[in-house]
């Protein structure tokens, strides 16, 4: 099986190429990878390097609103995994003309190419914020879409046309949906890598408003594990919850890294809470677990200790990205 990762040199993505190219994934039939990416600021050939020398990888430099290299390399494949997106929130609130070309356009010029090739399976990789927020309960993949942020309502906007060519022109499309994502390779200035960065180098941490923000949190690996189970068993049109290993709230959170990396609450810095900030989010994951065989196992504690571990024997991978004080 031939197949293109966009957006395979950013966190989630090289997470993906490296388990599909290392046989981490043995239900997917691999014979090529190929990689598009635009190498923006959150993109580093440093993520593909553990698999750079595999004779079945190709990596091809560009953006996918780029309607005639997109064409040119969706040509040949049978499946799209799309991971390519603006994706930082706090960017989007001060300025999200990016997020709408790069999520929606970029994301229509995909499926226009994948349709106009005949590719075989196109999987839509998106988030749990495109429900906005929830007091109690969980989201299933039936509650309406209620975006808050500009990021959000560009990924929501994405998830909707990826299902409108499944519904109008018969394109083979499944849509993933995933809660927080932590792990190695997370560029810094996502919460977990930008307080286990800050606190390594002895700086403090920013906490938003009271901290009261809850969340799930869920391991790459994990994550990974949960597109590759829709990418090959998915029911096209449809939409799976990967939920996380745990639900805490920010301050909680910031306890375990805390602890994790072996400082105290003195380097904790209150700061003014983000614009549009939803308080919860929850997805019931129910039907993953019944049609994919999904669920996360990744222990949130292990896997905070292993992310941190990481960073502390990566420090030339983070180091560059992180602005000089």
């Amino acid at each position: 099986m031939r197949i293109l990762v966009t957006g395979g040199a950013g966190f989630i993505g090289s997470a993906y190429v490296r388990r599909l190219l290392g046989g981490a994934e043995p239900a997917v039939d691999v014979d090529t990878v190929t990689v598009l990416d635009a190498f923006t600021y959150a993109a580093t050939e440093g993520s593909l390097a553990p698999v750079h020398a595999a004779p079945r990888l190709r990596v091809v430099r560009g953006d996918i609103r780029d309607a005639p290299l997109v064409d040119a390399t969706v040509a040949g494949h049978d499946v799209v995994v799309h991971f390519a997106a603006e994706s930082h929130v706090d960017r989007s609130i001060t300025g999200a003309a990016a997020f709408v070309t790069t999520n929606v356009v970029g994301t229509q010029t995909l499926l226009d190419a994948a349709l106009r090739h005949g590719v075989g399976r196109f999987v839509q990789v998106s988030t749990d914020e495109v429900y906005g927020s929830i007091d109690t309960g969980s989201w299933t993949e039936r509650t309406p879409l209620d975006p808050s942020s500009p990021y959000s309502a560009s990924k929501a906007g994405a998830d909707l046309l990826a299902l409108a060519y499944h519904r109008t022109h018969g394109l083979d499309v499944v849509v993933t949906r995933g809660a927080n994502t932590y792990g190695p390779y997370q560029y810094p200035e996502k919460v977990v890598p930008l307080f286990i960065t800050n606190l390594l180098n002895g700086h403090d941490v920013p906490l938003y408003g009271d901290g009261g923000n809850v969340r799930e949190w869920l391991h790459v690996e994990d994550h990974c594990n949960g597109v590759a189970l829709a990418q090959t068993r998915g029911r096209a049109g449809g939409v799976y919850h990967l939920g996380g290993s745990a639900e805490l709230t920010n301050r909680e959170l910031t306890g375990r890294l805390l602890a994790a990396c072996g400082v105290g609450w003195e380097r904790v810095r209150p700061v003014a809470d983000r614009k549009g900030h939803d308080r919860r989010y929850s997805l019931d994951s129910t039907t993953s677990r019944r049609e994919l065989g999904w669920s996360a196992t990744v222990d949130l504690d292990r896997g905070l200790a292993a992310t941190v571990d990481w960073y502390r024997r990566n420090r030339a991978w983070w180091e560059p990205l992180k602005p000089h004080r």
